[in-house]
């Protein structure tokens, strides 16, 4: 998925789902991270992908909450 769709897609969501998804993706980095130790991981890009979706998330989870504000 391109960034530009997948920030509207964030942007569409309320702050539980931004949370959720959040979650999902921190535990998604930790499994790579893991996999990553024990040499079981194939691609290595993807850790710093889901590291920069975690920030697209935090970022749009703060630009909604200072609009609430």
């Amino acid at each position: 998925m391109k960034v530009k769709e997948y920030l509207e897609e964030l942007k569409k969501k309320d702050q539980a789902q931004l949370k959720e998804e959040l979650t999902t993706a921190k535990k998604e980095l930790f499994n790579l991270r893991f996999q990553n130790a024990t040499n079981q991981l194939g691609n290595t890009a993807r850790i710093k992908e889901v590291r920069k979706n975690i920030a697209r998330i935090q970022t749009v989870m703060l630009m909604k909450a200072k609009e609430v504000a």
